[in-house]
C-alpha cells in the first residue's frame, strides 16, 4: 500500500483532530468542546448527530458544523493527518463549506 492510500483511509478521535486541525490550541481544550456537545457531525448514510465523546471516530468525508469564536465553521474532513503541524498544513486536513 503506498503511503498516500495509508494516509488517507485513516480514522482518527475527535479531539485529536480538531487540534490537528488547529481548531484548538490543546487538545484537553478540543475534549471539553466535544464533551459540551457542540459539534454536528454529518456522514455519508448517517443521519446528523452530535459528536458527544472526545473519543468519537472521525474519517475523511465527513462534515463538522461547529460555533467558534463567534463564527460557524462548516469543514468537510480531507485527512486526518499524522501530526500537529504548521497552520498550513492544518489547513489541508479539511475543506471550508459555504452555508
Amino acid at each position: 500500500m503506498s503511503d498516500e492510500a495509508h494516509h488517507n483511509d485513516e480514522h482518527c478521535r475527535a479531539d485529536v483532530w480538531l487540534w490537528r486541525a488547529r481548531f484548538f490550541k490543546t487538545r484537553s481544550m478540543a475534549a471539553r468542546f466535544v464533551d459540551e456537545g457542540r459539534i454536528r457531525l454529518t456522514r455519508a448514510g448517517a443521519p446528523d448527530s452530535r459528536i458527544d465523546k472526545p473519543s468519537r471516530v472521525l474519517k475523511a468525508g465527513d462534515v463538522l458544523v461547529f460555533a467558534i469564536g463567534g463564527r460557524l465553521v462548516n469543514v468537510r474532513i480531507l485527512d486526518c493527518g499524522e501530526r500537529r503541524g504548521p497552520a498550513t498544513e492544518a489547513r489541508g486536513l479539511y475543506e471550508a463549506l459555504e452555508g
